[in-house]
């Protein structure tokens, strides 16, 4: 709003900041990204359509060259908000029990950023209130996180984001299943690692023992000593070539 002393028809501009300073309105008609879908009234400005583009810093400059006060100047800023998307959701399908498990849940799009609430079989998880809980919830970055997890926390499991600009959106459940430790398993692999260990000890014992690395392998300490030749065994008489 404004109001000049004399000047009944003043210059009107509106600017928007940023890293090069942009004109709005100049000389009578919108420029740029808001030509065609942004009016005015007085100084006032509506734009249409609105995108996370035209959030940030605008200026508003009022010239009336025959008023005293010939240049008037205010800023406004625009905040441009998103409703939540549906969040993307992280939740593994099974674990074992007594391991650390994370489920995670975020929506990057969200102006302001999304608060997260977990549900198990679709009834929420409250959070917890005291220290000693088996697992925490952190609202704002979305993480659920077991301590230790057991045979109970079996489940299907949703998260909800919301910002209190449109309506909260949930992400498409995923059950998770928590499974024992199989220790007659685990028992067996043990003993097979065991017997491999001692099959390959005794077999390189037994290649030592019987030479295999030894480091004179393949040398022979005989010396060749040439049978005695005869003198009637051959007599080079004369040259010849086959």
């Amino acid at each position: 709003m404004f109001r000049t002393e004399r000047d009944q028809n003043p210059r009107i501009e509106w600017k928007k900041k940023g890293k090069d300073v942009s004109f709005v309105y100049y000389d009578g008609q919108f420029r740029g990204p808001f030509e065609g879908r942004a009016s005015i009234d007085g100084a006032t400005v509506t734009l249409r359509r609105v995108t996370q583009k035209d959030a940030g810093e605008y200026r508003c400059e009022i010239s009336a060259p025959f008023d005293s006060v010939s240049l008037g100047e205010t800023n406004v800023t625009l905040k441009v908000l998103v409703p939540p998307q549906t969040p993307l959701c992280e939740i593994p399908s099974s674990a074992v029990t007594g391991s650390v498990v994370q489920l995670r849940c975020r929506d990057q799009q969200s102006i302001p950023p999304a608060t997260y609430s977990w549900y198990k079989d679709k009834e929420p998880i409250s959070p917890p209130r005291h220290a000693n809980a088996t697992y925490q919830i952190n609202a704002h970055t979305g993480v659920l996180e077991f301590k230790a997890v057991a045979k109970e926390d079996t489940g299907q499991y949703s998260c909800l984001a919301s910002n209190g600009v449109g309506p909260s959106k949930m992400c498409e459940g995923n059950r998770m299943t928590i499974e024992d430790i199989n220790v007659a398993a685990v028992a067996a692999a043990v003993v097979v690692v065991c017997l491999l260990v001692a099959i390959c000890g005794c077999g390189g014992y037994l290649l030592h023992r019987n030479g295999f690395f030894s480091r004179h392998r393949g040398r022979s300490n005989v010396n060749y000593i040439p049978p005695p030749q005869e003198p009637q065994d051959f007599k080079h008489t004369q040259s010849f070539m086959l």
